[in-house]
């Protein structure tokens, strides 16, 4: 009898299933009460609303979110979008709908079929890059969107993905390289950009952007140094926290942004990449990062803890860290970041990065094995590679890989949708060109222009110049090209102002009559020292030369692979000096006898100490945007006060990196060696002939005016392991024109359990003062920053003295000690 028992309660079991489920499995979008579906409700709890529509969905829809899809029609051998060879059966799921490589051609079509099986089968995303021109790009995102939202059984949108690292990378406001942004040392700037970045993308339909990177910049030979926020793990927090904030802040129109379950962001932000990924070994892009669990806890985890537990989205490193791949990290992606961190949202692979832990890494052999390590951790694939993902499903119906991670990784990508409202307005705004390129954003723009600009040597008050000054000759190769930095748009240059044009613009409109004598001197690439000549003449036909050289980055044209550059992705350097002629050019302007300054255009340190010895000024322009040009000449002829920070170390050459500030204790010379100006050679221990110690270190900038500090104290002098206390000091402007200071606190825990760093930046703030005036200047501390990862494998503060110094870069300081009960 028991073996008919459950036929018989087969009725009743069914009829509380359904009252569970509260949805019939033939028209899962619909209650079988004919209310509307918990998913659907705008105004019930987003927890709610994922656990209501992720029973409705089946395992290919669940596996459908994980993946990313292309726009843009992509031939199988392509390399657009970063994307490697791919042959055989791949090419065919990776082609788009819509035909965006013609610039001429404007007709609004796309491929009906090739929609259709793009979202059947990877209907998460939707990646739409460095897509243009703008009506076309509009169009292909309200069509996606309107067939996942309409012709869809759930109707689940997706996220729209862009780069959003200095800009985004459809034809937006071109920023400064965030190696630039972060020389602001300008919380508030940085998040000014981010909300004009996410103005801008999100008119166009756009809702997730790869951007901050929170990379640290202390190995200098890595091609991507431009786009972080330089060496120091709390700078490059703070200005990623203000980055994020300025992308997500804010709803989208026309949703709910009241109650439990009403959008809470309007854009996505992206901290990348997680974790370590940096520091590869002998410099070069992808390679593995040696470090222990405290390298990683002490170093690289800070930022993303501080900047990145409400961004809505983190994407993995490529390399690995300490023998394992950051996409198959246990410990990093779900002990540290789920567990113990907390966070909720979504992660993603970078693109091809699942596919190299076969072809790489060697931790795979089939794309089974990689799926599953990779999905095992709560990540979705970027796309780029193999789809590797696309053996989930089968994996799962061969008792192979449990559902639950799939479950929960999918739990993660509608959080985010929910919490952007998507579900209830996916699509582009009719007045996007509005909220382009406005007076407003042009007016932030110039002010990160400016403010990136670094004053690292002004002897003899070379700078500014006078208005008056007769003559001006602007040599190198850097005069008359806008270079930004990488992840722009194709010819995203004519957009931008070059120093040359940026120089007859502004004395135009000051009307002066000072005349400008220009030459190219070099190629950035060449040795051909042919226009040296004509350069020279130049100089000394003027009253003082201004030299601009530098490096130069792969996007300017978007041509990945091939393309001459010595920064970027994938063009990392054994060498940090000028290529090519362009410091013999240098040589040959100062050889004329004229005040020489000097311009580095770089997105990275340049290592020649020549310069700095001989030269009379020298300025770092990390790569600018689109008003580079212009406001470089206000820096020069001091219609603007420099203010910017190295947010990174110059170091003499290659061979004395790393060059960071706060290295450990004990790992700086007492007896260098040198060159001395007549050749004689100084014969030192550490090093031989030369010395660690950098031409410019962390925090150096100079102004036209000079800042004195007084009254330095700390409240309260005594503390416990947890709390706050506050540094405060009074800053005097004693100079004769207006400024702007950066105020920098360093702590330097004077006896621990272990070999902690000789010094780290706890706190800083910028500051406006007029000429003649003083300003109390207080910042806080929490007790956290001066904790150490101890032996007992945990974050303490120990209890000591530490000592805590202040001004105005990492070697200028009044101290004073703080004792930890």
């Amino acid at each position: 009898m028991w073996l008919f028992y459950p036929l018989l309660l087969a009725p009743t079991v069914l009829c509380s299933l359904l009252e569970t489920r509260k949805f019939s499995p033939e028209r899962r979008a619909e209650n079988i009460d004919g209310s509307v579906p918990t998913y659907k409700n705008p105004d019930a709890p987003i927890e709610d609303r994922i656990e209501d529509l992720l029973p409705r969905m089946t395992l290919e829809e669940k596996v459908a979110q994980l993946f990313v899809s292309f726009i843009r029609s992509i031939s199988p051998t392509s390399n657009s979008c970063g994307l490697t060879s791919i042959q055989g059966d791949i090419g065919q799921q990776i082609g788009g709908w819509m035909n965006m490589d013609d610039p001429l051609d404007d007709t609004l079509e796309y491929n009906q079929t090739g929609l259709e099986n793009m979202m059947r089968t990877k209907g998460g995303s939707i990646w739409a890059g460095y897509l243009t021109p703008y009506d076309k790009f509009v169009f292909a995102i309200e069509t996606g969107q309107r067939y996942l939202m309409e012709n869809t059984t759930l109707g689940i949108p997706a996220l729209i993905q862009s780069e959003g690292l200095h800009g985004f990378t459809n034809n937006g406001t071109i920023f400064p390289s965030p190696i630039g942004l972060a020389a602001s040392f300008n919380r508030d700037l940085l998040k000014s950009v981010g909300s004009i970045i996410s103005d801008e993308a999100e008119g166009l339909g756009i809702n997730h952007v790869f951007a901050p990177v929170l990379d640290l910049s202390r190995e200098l030979r890595w091609g991507r140094v431009e786009e972080n926020f330089g060496e120091d793990h709390f700078l490059t927090g703070e200005m990623g926290l203000a980055y994020v904030t300025g992308v997500q802040e804010g709803t989208r129109r026309n949703v709910t942004a009241d109650g439990p379950g009403g959008a809470r962001k309007r854009m996505a932000a992206t901290c990348k990449h997680f974790a370590g990924f940096g520091s590869p070994m002998t410099g070069l892009n992808l390679a593995p990062v040696v470090g222990t669990e405290r390298d990683m806890r002490t170093t690289y985890l800070p930022a993303f803890q501080r900047a990145c537990l409400d961004s809505l989205s983190i994407m993995t490193s490529y390399s690995a860290y300490d023998g394992i791949p950051a996409i198959a990290d246990k410990h990093l992606l779900t002990d540290i970041l789920r567990n113990e961190w907390g966070y909720k949202y979504w992660v993603t692979t970078d693109a091809g990065s699942v596919d190299l832990l076969i072809n790489l890494h060697f931790t795979c052999e089939t794309r089974e094995c990689a799926a599953k390590a990779s999905v095992e951790n709560f990540s979705g694939e970027m796309g780029g590679g193999s789809y590797t993902y696309l053996t989930l499903a089968d994996q799962v119906t061969a008792g192979q890989l449990d559902e639950k991670y799939i479950d929960e990784t999918v739990k993660n990508i509608l959080r985010v949708k929910f919490t952007l409202g998507l579900f209830e307005n996916p699509y582009p705004y009719a007045d996007y060109l509005d909220t382009i390129r406005t007076p407003e954003s042009r007016e932030v723009l110039l002010t990160s222009d400016r403010e990136s600009i670094v004053l690292l040597e002004n002897k003899g008050k070379t700078l500014p110049l006078s208005k008056d000054i007769g003559s001006v000759a602007l040599i190198g190769p850097q005069v008359d090209q806008v270079t930004f930095g990488d992840y722009v748009f194709f010819n995203a240059s004519l957009n931008g102002v070059s120093p040359l044009q940026g120089f007859k613009d502004f004395l135009a409109n000051t009307s002066s009559s000072t005349k400008i004598n220009y030459a190219e001197g070099c190629k950035l690439w060449s040795n051909d020292e042919s226009g040296f000549e004509e350069a020279v003449n130049a100089a000394q036909a003027s009253d003082v030369a201004i030299v601009m050289v530098g490096t130069w980055s792969r996007d300017q044209t978007l041509l990945w692979q091939g393309l001459n550059a010595t920064t970027g992705e994938h063009v990392d350097l054994h060498d940090l000096g000028l290529v090519g002629a362009q410091l013999k050019l240098v040589q040959a302007i100062k050889a004329t006898g004229k005040p020489t300054v000097v311009v580095f255009v770089s997105g990275k340190p340049i290592a020649e100490p020549w310069i700095q010895d001989h030269t009379d000024a020298v300025i770092q322009q990390f790569y600018p945007g689109e008003l580079g040009g212009l406001a470089l000449a206000e820096v020069v002829f001091g219609a603007f006060n420099p203010s910017g920070k190295l947010p990174v170390s110059f170091p003499r050459d290659v061979g004395t990196t790393p060059a960071f500030y706060n290295y450990l204790k004990g790992a700086r010379p007492l007896d260098p060696g040198f060159v001395t100006d007549n050749g004689t050679l100084v014969f030192g221990h550490q090093y031989v002939l030369s010395s660690p110690v950098p031409l410019w270190s962390f925090g150096h900038g100079l102004s036209y005016t000079t800042f004195n500090y007084s009254d330095l104290a700390i409240s309260p002098s005594s503390i416990g392991p947890t709390g706050t206390f506050n540094v405060t000091v009074t800053v005097h402007n004693t100079g004769s024109v207006d400024g702007q200071e950066v105020v920098q606190v360093y702590a330097t825990d004077a006896y621990s359990s272990i070999v902690t760093a000789n010094q780290q930046l706890v706190g800083f703030e910028k500051v406006h003062i007029p000429a003649g005036s003083s300003q109390t200047v207080s910042i806080e501390v929490n007790a956290s920053q001066l904790g150490l990862w101890s032996l007992d494998n945990k974050w303490v503060v120990e209890p000591g003295t530490f000592i805590l110094k202040i001004g105005t870069s990492d070697q200028t300081f009044a101290k004073t000690n703080l004792t930890v009960t």
